[in-house]
């Protein structure tokens, strides 16, 4: 029988801890504090944002919000990041993107302090990725990935890994994540020759190509570990991930739900970034 990688015990894990560290922040007159731009109001963006918010207060992590115009100009942008990142009270700033195309993210990515950058959109947090530091603020859904791994004991080392997905977002970075555990990585993408026939070599399998339940029986063993990192419309106003679940639950070792799998956890690690980031700028 299939084990059912839940984030929820990996999740409360992170938020308990962090809930201490936290306590202890705070004790010493500091509010760790979380700043959001968001511009627009997508509904998806203010259904996150409101995710975000609900999960910071319930361990005592303060948010500050920049709701900012969907029309809003590059210079008028890149003002309040500035006036953000010079704010010593927000520790931790989180851009929503994609953003609306008059804003350059090229340009922006270079803006935002690199101290605060928890979604490691500075390409100098990315660059610390790449060459084997992985103790600073690196991308959030490879690291929720990897702590997955790490809550349910499943070996690293010798590993045979398959991902499916090469952007800077996940494939990449994770990549580089797993070689740190000597793990031996296979990096795949939609102009991989026999893309199914590699995927069941593997020990483990990352779905992360954004395609709706690419993932099918065709993909994997009795022995696969799944890891799904998708999230897109199933056309039934529900979400499912990269890997057609019904299809492949009871036919492989184990396997991430989606929803309530990697997408949660990577809420956590966000939290987890603003409180090394007022950590490091406290010196505490």
């Amino acid at each position: 029988m299939s084990v059912i990688l839940n984030a929820k015990p990996v999740v409360q894990e992170i938020k308990n801890q962090l809930a201490e560290e936290v306590s202890q922040i705070q004790a010493a007159g500091i509010k760790p504090t979380l700043g959001i731009v968001r511009v627009g109001d997508r509904p998806d963006d203010v259904y996150y944002e409101n995710s975000i918010i609900k999960n910071c207060q319930s361990i005592g992590i303060a948010v500050k919000t920049y709701t900012l115009a969907l029309d809003i100009d590059m210079e008028a942008f890149t003002n309040i990041l500035r006036q953000v990142n010079e704010d010593s009270s927000v520790h931790g700033i989180l851009i929503f993107r994609p953003l609306p195309k008059q804003l350059d993210e090229n340009v922006i990515k270079y803006i935002i302090d690199s101290n605060k950058d928890i979604d490691c959109m500075s390409p100098l947090n990315m660059a610390k990725v790449f060459e084997g530091d992985m103790e600073g603020l690196i991308p959030c859904t490879p690291a929720a990935v990897m702590e997955t791994l790490k809550h349910y004991n499943i070996t690293l080392q010798g590993a045979n890994v398959v991902i499916m997905g090469r952007s800077l977002v996940v494939g990449k970075p994770l990549s580089m994540m797993l070689l740190k555990e000597n793990a031996t990585v296979t990096i795949c993408h939609s102009k991989t020759k026999d893309l199914q026939g590699i995927a069941k070599k593997a020990d483990i399998i990352v779905a992360a190509m954004g395609k709706a339940k690419l993932v099918d029986e065709n993909y994997v063993t009795e022995n696969s570990i799944v890891i799904d990192v998708g999230i897109n419309d199933a056309g039934d106003g529900k979400i499912c991930g990269d890997v057609d679940y019904e299809a492949v639950v009871d036919k492989v070792k184990s396997i991430t739900p989606v929803p309530g799998g990697i997408g949660s956890i990577t809420t956590a690690i966000l939290l987890k970034h603003v409180v090394i980031a007022c950590r490091r700028s406290s010196n505490r």
